[in-house]
């Protein structure tokens, strides 16, 4: 992708192509979340909390800015960032210390999600797909012209092990531990994804520490 990259420089050195900040909500269409949600298939962490999420044609591409610039400016106007300009990988990976969104900036892709028994799903030119920490995910066809754009939020580090390669049990603890973002990559503060990754373990955890309260209590009053 080294004409990509060097277009991506050219763009920002002169700002050509590339959209004002004060465009980008015009270029947005909103669109229900579609949602998919994968079990830890004993290889392949997945992210049994947290469900993958597509927004269907939901960024504007019509020629009057380039398209892999717009989700750039997109995803940074919604604080994620260290975007890039590329493919799919071929191989089934994941990311286990942070969140992925992945703009669909030309050309179309059959990917299969959730591991190596997951989900085949096609996504097209103007596509978002946000995938949570642990989602294995490999390009399974693609049309010649695909391009994606991906970028991260920003706590988190970027990582891509392989199934047959990681620790198990370690990935799924260091999954855990990665933060909700703040922002909808393509919404903002009113994006659907916030809502969708409340963190329903937490809540579960809360409960089970005013049960453990309400026990040592009792505990406490009978010994009286």
């Amino acid at each position: 992708m080294l004409l990509e990259e060097t277009k991506r420089f050219l763009e920002k050195l002169t700002g050509f192509g590339r959209p004002e900040r004060r465009a980008l909500p015009g270029l947005v269409r909103e669109r229900k979340p579609v949602t998919f949600r994968f079990r830890d298939d004993g290889k392949t962490p997945n992210n049994p909390d947290l469900p993958l999420v597509i927004y269907r044609n939901a960024v504007v591409l019509d020629g009057s800015f380039d398209p892999a610039a717009v989700f750039e400016e997109i995803f940074a106007a919604n604080h994620w960032r260290d975007s890039w300009r590329d493919g799919i990988y071929d191989f089934l990976h994941f990311h286990s210390l942070t969140h992925e969104v992945l703009g669909i900036a030309g050309g179309a892709a059959k990917v299969r999600f959730g591991g190596a028994k997951g989900r085949v799903v096609t996504v097209k030119a103007g596509d978002v797909v946000v995938l949570p920490a642990g989602t294995g995910h490999c390009r399974v066809s693609a049309t010649s012209d695909l391009l994606v754009v991906g970028a991260y939020p920003p706590a988190g580090h970027y990582d891509e092990p392989r199934p047959e390669e990681a620790d198990h049990e370690k990935s799924r603890a260091a999954i855990r531990k990665v933060k909700v973002p703040r922002l909808d990559p393509l919404y903002g503060s009113r994006g659907r994804l916030l809502a969708l990754w409340k963190r329903p373990r937490a809540a579960a955890e809360r409960a089970s520490a005013r049960r453990s309260a309400i026990r040592a209590k009792t505990g406490a009053a009978g010994q009286n």
